[in-house]
């Protein structure tokens, strides 16, 4: 059977059980339950999936709903505490599920038998799921969960006050909301000295959440500065580191313990004067080879917190840089067994196991060397130990940037993506580091460029890579851009960009040339300091170039390295080996009377020649000198103005330790008076409750003593009414016995007329057999008329329905005729009113025919008129 198909008959089986709570309806769901339990945890707290969501939900309704029966409550919550197997896990039953809340409400309903074994389950899985879990006051049945765990833990119950302690520890750890609600408490005094008393405990579990719920409710209070005095505090530390060592159940607490210790400045300061401090450390580190991951990160975690405190930063530095053996230094793995100098391996070790949910102890493991190795590089002298770390560490640092392949899923994907960040991180800080104390130890002297091989030539090319690197990582990695564009602007950025510029690698030059185009923008680039510098390298490789002639006086001196004083001499060589060679010249040219004019524009050539080519190589090596001078006076200036940093800084160091100096006295002072006030403020508040609790046990007494008087009138009362009462008893006991005579000589009479009667009854009861047999006769025959009677219904029943048909078809008959009634007066009205219409139309065709009338009289007038004239016309034109 599929996930799928068990879901969903958990589901079913979950919504019966609701609708019907049967033991049977009980009994599949648990089954069903137990069924889901094979399957793996993180497929059913999948997010976005309805299916899983819907039934994790409903088994926590059902695990708070307090008509659920214990059994199968018991059997959800094993579920529930088989899915709360990892952080992520436990963080979603806790904020998706409200499973906290669930848990609650189950220990609340069983409040009054506490040792039920489902009390002591939900207590584990409430203690599984408050860890690093902040809890609020919001949430349902939190102060009757307080009030649970304070009554039992103040309880003899053996069993129950362990799970107790955790769950109020995890409870009371950086919650200020449960801290104040606890401390407004009335039983806060008792608690205290219940938890006081626990200290003495043989369970060391039980003494470690004992200094936890202490340290969290107590550090800063009286009672906690008694408890946390320099007197005890070297036998927590020694408790603290044995548990941790020693790897029981309760390490983890253990170690949120110290941290949270260690945010108190005296108990830091404490533990950097702890004299076994180097070695607990050591056999902390040891346990970096543990498989289980949670331990892991939990002392990666201690060790951290350590880092955060100064004194403690150089003291691990001195533990974890340790010299290794020569086995160790081969990059060799050791077990948990190691020598305690060499303890420092295992958190190189730590970072190139691959355990399977190890990533988070890994990115701790980076952050660690981070600050050990800012803290170690960044010291005035480097030593040779930390080298060889850093040597041993970088191959290990590599092999975590191997790339990641594609099918391995997203979230694979930014786990390897975190990593890389931090390794980055590292690298870049460690190469930083290096380069910076290589310059600081041999600075390179300009302007001769050193060989590709020298330690300057080799820093530069580290020191580019470097920048480079933080180029393009400077978008993904976070405050990389201002730590790139610092380093851009430091003056010391100039040797290796003009060695690179001046290089003949092909590579060297775009990478300087790449860097320039991005520094070249910004405001306090040294752009002229790296022209004269470049100018200085050109200079100083055409004097070499030039000195390879085949010349004594200039070959005898080293090519490397070229002084002021070297070049003075050699200028004076020169100048002399001119003047000599022209006084021969003219001692020849006296000596001889008659030479020969060719011979003699010859020689003066030749001499004209190595003249010039000793005034160009003069000029030269002038131009050297002053481009020595100025090399050597910009190198004043950069002493001069390192220097006056220097002074600038050491003075700021100075004012601002005496700053600190001054604040820390007036912290101290001030703690001073605050803690008189807060002493004042409670001595007087402990007065102002002892008066108030001595009065109210005065108005307690008086109350008592009205209470004691009324009952005591009252029990007076009753005692004179009961004696009464006794003297009427007794008389009416002397008439109830006579009365009792009587009656037992008419009990006897009536035994007797009862004798008579059962006679009677059994006459009585032959008769009525006889009676019985005729009225089941009787009824036979009422049957039989019933059967009749059933059919002459029937019949009945048939001749009623064929009278409703009948009445029907009246109805549909009756309905039609007033149908024909209506339609024929329809027609009686159209006709009416086509009569009226007619007789109208008649009316109409009257007054028509009598216009027409008129029309024709007048026409023919008309026509007779016009005859006329005619007639009159034709007259007259006759």
């Amino acid at each position: 059977m599929d996930m799928t198909t068990r879901l969903k008959c958990l589901l079913m089986a979950t919504q019966q059980y609701k609708e019907n709570k049967t033991a049977t309806n009980a009994a599949k769901l648990q089954k069903q339950v137990e069924e889901v339990s094979t399957l793996p945890s993180e497929q059913l707290l999948t997010p976005g999936q309805a299916l899983p969501t819907e039934c994790v939900s409903g088994l926590v309704d059902l695990a708070g709903n307090p008509n659920t029966s214990p059994a199968l409550t018991s059997c959800i919550v094993s579920l529930l505490e088989q899915l709360a197997c990892d952080e992520e896990s436990r963080e979603i039953l806790h904020s998706s599920f409200s499973l906290t809340s669930t848990l609650a409400s189950i220990i609340h309903s069983y409040s009054a038998t506490p040792g039920e074994p489902l009390v002591l389950q939900c207590l584990r899985v409430l203690q599984k799921l408050t860890y690093n879990t902040r809890v609020f006051q919001s949430m349902n049945y939190f102060h009757e969960v307080i009030t649970f765990l304070m009554t039992n833990i103040q309880s003899h119950n053996d069993e129950l006050i362990t799970p107790c302690l955790g769950l109020m520890a995890n409870l009371c750890r950086d919650n200020h909301s449960v801290q104040s609600h606890i401390k407004s408490l009335d039983n806060v005094k008792s608690f205290y000295r219940t938890l006081i008393n626990f200290l003495a405990h043989n369970s060391l579990t039980v003494v470690v959440f004992t200094l936890s719920i202490l340290a969290s409710l107590t550090m800063n209070e009286k009672v906690g500065e008694k408890l946390f005095d320099a007197k005890n505090i070297h036998q927590t530390f020694q408790l603290v580191f044995n548990l941790i060592v020693n790897g029981t159940d309760t390490c983890k607490y253990a170690v949120d313990l110290l941290v949270d210790l260690l945010k108190n400045a005296k108990i830091a300061d404490y533990l950097t004067r702890y004299k076994h401090f180097s070695v607990c450390v050591s056999k902390v580190l040891g346990l970096l080879h543990s498989k289980d991951p949670e331990s892991a990160a939990k002392v990666l975690e201690l060790l951290l917190s350590m880092c955060r405190i100064s004194g403690l930063r150089s003291l691990l530095c001195e533990v974890v840089f340790k010299p290794a053996a020569p086995k160790l230094r081969a990059g060799r793995r050791q077990g948990q067994d190691a020598d305690v100098k060499e303890s420092g391996v295992a958190l190189v070790q730590c970072l190139s196991l691959s355990v399977e949910g190890a990533e988070a102890r890994t990115l701790q493991a980076l952050q660690l060397l981070h600050e050990l190795l800012e803290e170690a590089l960044g010291a005035d002298s480097v030593a040779e130990s930390v080298l060889c770390y850093v040597e041993m560490l970088l191959p290990v640092l590599l092999d975590l940037l191997r790339g990641l392949e594609s099918a391995e899923g997203d979230a694979q994907l930014k786990k390897h993506c975190t990593r890389i960040t931090h390794v980055t991180g590292l690298l870049l800080d460690i190469l930083y580091k290096l380069n910076v104390w290589l310059y600081a130890v041999s600075p390179p002297q300009l302007p001769g460029p050193p060989s590709d091989n020298s330690l300057s030539q080799v820093s530069s090319e580290a020191l580019l890579k470097t920048l480079e690197l933080m180029s393009k990582l400077r978008q993904q990695v976070k405050d990389m851009v201002t730590s790139f564009y610092k380093m851009l602007q430091d003056q010391r950025i100039v040797t290796p960009l003009s060695l690179a510029l001046t290089s003949h690698h092909r590579e060297s030059v775009q990478t300087a040339l790449s860097l320039l185009f991005e520094a070249t923008p910004l405001p306090e680039f040294p752009a002229l300091i790296l022209g004269e510098c470049i100018a200085a390298n050109n200079a100083y490789r055409q004097r070499e170039a030039e000195l390879s002639v085949k010349r004594v006086a200039v070959t005898e001196f080293p090519s490397t390295r070229i002084n002021g004083s070297v070049l003075d001499s050699s200028i004076s060589s020169i100048h002399k080996t001119v003047n000599g060679l022209a006084e021969k010249m003219q001692n020849g040219l006296a000596l001889q009377e008659k030479p020969k004019d060719s011979l003699v524009s010859e020689v003066i050539n030749v001499y004209e020649q190595k003249l010039s080519a000793f005034e160009s190589k003069e000029c030269r090596l002038q131009d050297l000198l002053e481009a020595k001078a100025l090399a050597l006076s910009q190198a004043d200036r950069l002493i001069s103005q390192f220097r006056v940093q220097q002074a600038q800084a050491e003075a700021e160091a100075r004012k601002l330790g005496c700053l600190l100096k001054e604040a820390e006295r007036r912290r101290e002072e001030l703690q001073c008076d605050l803690g008189n006030q807060v002493l004042e403020v409670e001595r007087c508040k402990s007065d102002i409750e002892e008066l108030l609790k001595h009065n109210a046990r005065l108005q307690q007494d008086s109350e008592e003593h009205q209470t004691l008087k009324g009952a005591y009138n009252t029990l007076l009362n009753r005692l004179n009414e009961s004696e009464r009462l006794l003297k009427e008893l007794q008389m009416a006991h002397i008439s109830l016995t006579k009365q009792n005579d009587i009656l037992k000589k008419n009990h006897e009479t009536l035994q007797q007329h009862d004798d008579r009667m059962v006679a009677l009854v059994e006459e009585k009861e032959d008769e009525i057999k006889g009676l019985h047999s005729d009225l089941q006769q009787k009824d036979s025959d009422i049957t039989d008329l019933r059967s009749e009677l059933r059919a002459e219904g029937q019949k009945l029943k048939e001749k009623e329905q064929e009278r409703r048909d009948l009445e029907e078809t009246v109805d549909v008959l009756r309905k039609e005729l007033d149908k024909t009634q209506q339609a024929r007066k329809d027609a009686s009205i159209k006709a009416s009113s086509l009569e009226q219409q007619k007789s109208q139309l008649e009316l109409k065709l009257k007054q028509k025919e009598d216009e027409l009338n008129k029309h024709s009289a007048m026409i023919a007038m008309i026509h007779s008129l016009s005859s006329g004239k005619m007639k009159n016309d034709s007259n007259t034109s006759l």
